[in-house]
């Protein structure tokens, strides 16, 4: 473990823990704007039930759902610099559960009804800012709520970080979940969803052989990278 901890990209993350981010990044923006364009024109479901609409616009809490960004880069940085394989058994769950996201998107779009929110002040106009960014789809499971509980997943079990901080991940996981829902983004079965998906690809990856296929995908890549670098 020595050895491939003595080796760092920028001296942040180990070099082992690359090619594990840019393939999940990769398999991220696959399913988000594969799911997308190829789904756009189907017809989309609306699974928003009477407890979503009791559920109150709040447009403050647009820095919750935006600031996650910040918590998603800080904690998957600080999982890429565990030992190799808590490092391979995490991307392959991340990996894995981004391309049944992309499943879902394909075979069960989705979408809501949003308010509409007079721009009167600068938390409303935040609103529709948003609305205008990101259209109502690819909305079960929730991305935002898949990528937020992995945050706590990944360093739930490490002794080695305070409590306080683990304890923070899990608050800060929590309140992006809320976000979605009082943003309107999405509903309750979206929430469900992604940290239900989060959790099974997790426990796949540690009970099953998923890591050594996983492994054996990267291993491929690097010699096709070698191959083309020596051509």
């Amino acid at each position: 473990m020595e050895k491939h901890q003595q080796h760092k990209v920028f001296n942040i993350i180990p070099v082992y823990s690359t090619l594990p981010l840019i393939l999940t990044v990769a398999m991220n923006m696959l399913a988000y704007y594969g799911g997308r364009l190829l789904a756009h024109h189907l017809p989309h479901h609306n699974l928003e039930t009477p407890l979503d609409r009791m559920i109150p616009v709040v447009p403050w809490t647009l820095v919750i759902y935006w600031g996650c960004y910040l918590f998603w880069i800080i904690n998957y940085i600080l999982i890429a610099r565990e030992d190799p394989e808590s490092v391979y058994r995490f991307f392959a769950a991340d990996t894995l559960a981004r391309a049944i996201c992309l499943f879902f998107f394909l075979t069960l779009p989705t979408t809501n009804i949003r308010p509409d929110i007079p721009s009167d002040n600068f938390w409303n106009a935040g609103m529709n800012l948003l609305y205008q960014i990101d259209s109502a789809d690819n909305l079960f499971p929730s991305i935002h709520c898949l990528t937020s509980w992995f945050c706590y997943i990944g360093i739930r079990g490490r002794k080695e970080l305070p409590r306080w901080y683990r304890m923070l991940s899990f608050m800060m996981a929590i309140a992006v979940f809320i976000s979605t829902l009082t943003t309107r983004q999405h509903v309750l079965i979206d929430v469900a969803g992604g940290i239900l998906l989060a959790e099974a690809t997790w426990w796949a990856a540690g009970h099953t052989r998923m890591i050594s296929i996983y492994k054996n995908i990267l291993w491929k890549i690097r010699s096709l990278g070698r191959k083309k670098c020596a051509k």
